[in-house]
């Protein structure tokens, strides 16, 4: 008679005879993709707590890139949580995204400091140079734009990130001369 292969957890810790543990080759998830075999390990790291779901999401985030609905339905499921309460806490933190993020990233800082001193301009020329708005990536997926509500760097508002890069002091012009780079040579 042949192994019958199981994937219960209980499988290889007193499983009954003539059952044996499902080989590990890697392509445990049904789509062949490693990255869930990573994440599951974050979820048993966290010991699949429900309390653990934002270090889960941010371990599938930073897997994947960005948060699909399917990613979401993996860890509802796992964490034995509602999927309505996994989306809740996807949607409510701003740091979550639903969508792939450009080659390079722009975040404008909209705090009371940076908004007085023109961050609204900002904002408005760089969304009219690169055909987008504030939280969506451009068509050609080179830049993504995003607002921030404080980066705590008030003392050199109104600043905008670049790359990572905080740049303080800025106006339309020298933030749009700044992105003139992000074309197809790369970010200056």
């Amino acid at each position: 008679m042949a192994d019958t292969a199981i994937s219960s957890p209980a499988a290889g810790r007193g499983a009954a005879p003539g059952l044996r543990r499902e080989p590990q080759s890697g392509l445990d998830h049904p789509s062949g993709d490693n990255r869930f075999k990573m994440l599951d390990a974050s979820m048993k790291r966290h010991r699949f707590a429900q309390e653990a779901l934002i270090e889960v999401l941010h371990a599938a985030q930073e897997l994947f890139g960005y948060l699909t609905a399917d990613i979401l339905y993996y860890i509802a499921h796992h964490l034995r949580l509602p999927p309505s309460r996994v989306y809740g806490v996807a949607t409510f933190y701003h740091f979550f995204t639903f969508s792939p993020k450009g080659e390079h990233s722009c975040v404008v800082c909209t705090g009371t400091a940076c908004y007085v001193k023109g961050a609204d301009r900002i904002l408005a020329a760089i969304e009219g140079a690169l055909g987008t708005v504030a939280g969506k990536t451009t068509a050609d997926g080179r830049v993504s734009l995003s607002t921030a509500r404080c980066l705590g760097a008030c003392g050199l508002a109104p600043v905008v990130v670049y790359d990572g890069e905080v740049v303080g002091n800025q106006a339309p012009e020298p933030a749009l001369e700044r992105l003139k780079g992000w074309g197809g040579d790369g970010p200056r």
